[in-house]
């Protein structure tokens, strides 16, 4: 785009020089006061298009330089239209992962690797003045819709900045609960795989429509409090029906019951609501919770179903350190869903606790909890480097059928802990290359290892 803007500045002087009546094509030869005015005006004219060059070029051209900087809680790609003055502002990530199993115990004996062009990402922002910002992320999965792939909004908003205090937000937002989703670029993150406790229980990536504030607070403490569709229990594109079976909550979790904001249904809304706070240099701490009805009114002839209120609550509390090299984070969630054994019960997810019970049902109650930790080798081997090279290590232990209704049986397979353990390298910080192992230890039944690798990329 610069390349661009050069080549019409140049023309256009060349223009002015050619156009001019004080060029080398004008005949008659100007008296000295006639010179002086004519270049009086030509420089005028240089100005004035100087000074419309800058304000195409700050309207128009893309940065060629990323500042790795998150602003109001978003990824830093994602960030870069609020570090502008004016204008268009376009970035992305991209991930390719291979995915091996490694079936030590009998289990996943008929798992493929895979090797997948997992998504490529395209932040596209516009800033039409001080106040008034557009923002916007479209994901590409699995490199097309043909083969399981699919295209998605994933976000979409209005932002009025009002103050740094007191801002506000419409569209289609990221749901502000944990570490990864709404910093989901896979340089901020380690391992191939994003953290299955933020998968299952926090279902990211996880959008949904509404409105709400945010801000930042004597430059220490971060907020956001969002207004949005609640989740939706029967996880259909619409409504409920009990020919198509159920889609959404599950013994697995609460994944199934993102609308994403295609035609979300809007009968149960709910809040959710975020705080941070910088308690000290390279010290993060802070907390988020969720709470709104997910039966979305689906009840009676029309449905065929008699879904429950099922109020959904998830809460999780998260901390973060680093420096010198190092990188720590933890993080605590829960997620409560009343009249659990009614909704499995409507939703077919449970045999009729008549007869003994099933082992599919809903949870009453969920649980999950990591604690990560990474180390900077490179700087104590090449100083001055901008390259690093951190080996990292992450436990996780995750029960997504915590407790269930006393009609049904739980399923213990779904009480899983989880070692990952890996290495990460970026010759420049905005390319990483992973690779890691992971071990899967069920209370009930087996998994296989897995071992991958990823590459990936933001600018």
């Amino acid at each position: 785009m610069r390349v661009l803007l050069s080549s019409v500045w140049i023309w256009l002087l060349a223009f002015i020089f050619v156009a001019s009546p004080y060029s080398a094509h004008a005949t008659d030869s100007p008296t000295p006061a006639e010179a002086e005015g004519r270049i009086a005006e030509l420089e005028e004219k240089v100005d004035l298009l100087t000074e419309e060059m800058g304000r195409l070029e700050t309207i128009f051209a893309v940065p060629e330089a990323l500042e790795l900087e998150s602003v109001y809680g978003l990824g830093p790609a994602a960030s870069k239209i609020y570090l502008k003055d004016k204008g268009l502002s376009i970035g992305g990530y991209g991930e390719i992962r291979l995915r091996t199993f490694h079936d030590k115990n009998g289990a996943n004996e008929n798992e493929d690797d895979v090797f997948d062009a997992l998504r490529a990402v395209l932040y596209v922002g516009y800033k039409f003045n001080d106040n008034w910002v557009l923002n916007s992320e479209f994901e590409f999965e699995h490199a097309g819709t043909g083969g399981g792939g699919s295209v998605s909004t994933e976000m979409l908003t209005i932002d009025y900045l009002w103050r740094q205090e007191a801002n506000f937000r419409a569209g289609l937002l990221l749901v502000p609960m944990g570490f990864i989703n709404e910093i989901h670029e896979p340089n901020f993150f380690f391992g191939a795989e994003r953290p299955e406790v933020e998968r299952l229980i926090i279902p990211t990536t996880w959008r949904e429509n509404g409105v709400g504030i945010f801000g930042r607070i004597a430059d220490r403490v971060e907020y956001r409090v969002y207004v949005i569709n609640g989740l939706n229990a029967c996880g259909t594109d619409r409504k409920c029906d009990a020919a198509a079976g159920a889609k959404g909550f599950s013994s697995g979790g609460l994944r199934g019951g993102r609308q994403k904001g295609s035609r979300a249904l809007a009968n149960d809304f709910a809040i959710v609501g975020r705080v941070d706070v910088d308690v000290a240099a390279g010290l993060l701490l802070g907390g988020s919770i969720y709470t709104g009805n997910s039966g979305q009114d689906q009840n009676g002839a029309m449905s065929g179903l008699n879904l429950p209120n099922a109020r959904t609550t998830i809460y999780e509390v998260h901390a973060q350190y680093r420096g010198h090299g190092v990188s720590l984070r933890s993080l605590w969630t829960e997620a409560f869903v009343n009249q659990a054994g009614k909704l499995s019960l409507a939703l077919s997810l449970g045999d009729d606790p008549a007869l003994g019970g099933g082992s599919k049902s809903i949870a009453n109650h969920m649980r999950g909890w990591y604690v990560e930790g990474a180390y900077d080798i490179l700087p104590s081997i090449l100083k001055e480097t901008r390259m690093s090279l951190e080996p990292f290590v992450r436990y996780e232990q995750y029960d997504t059928q915590r407790d269930v209704n006393s009609r049904f049986a739980r399923d213990k397979s779904k009480d899983i802990e989880l070692v990952v353990a890996g290495l990460q390298f970026k010759p420049i910080p905005e390319v990483v290359f992973k690779v890691d192992y992971r071990h899967f230890n069920l209370a009930q039944g087996s998994r296989a290892d897995e071992v991958q690798a990823l590459v990936g990329y933001l600018f």
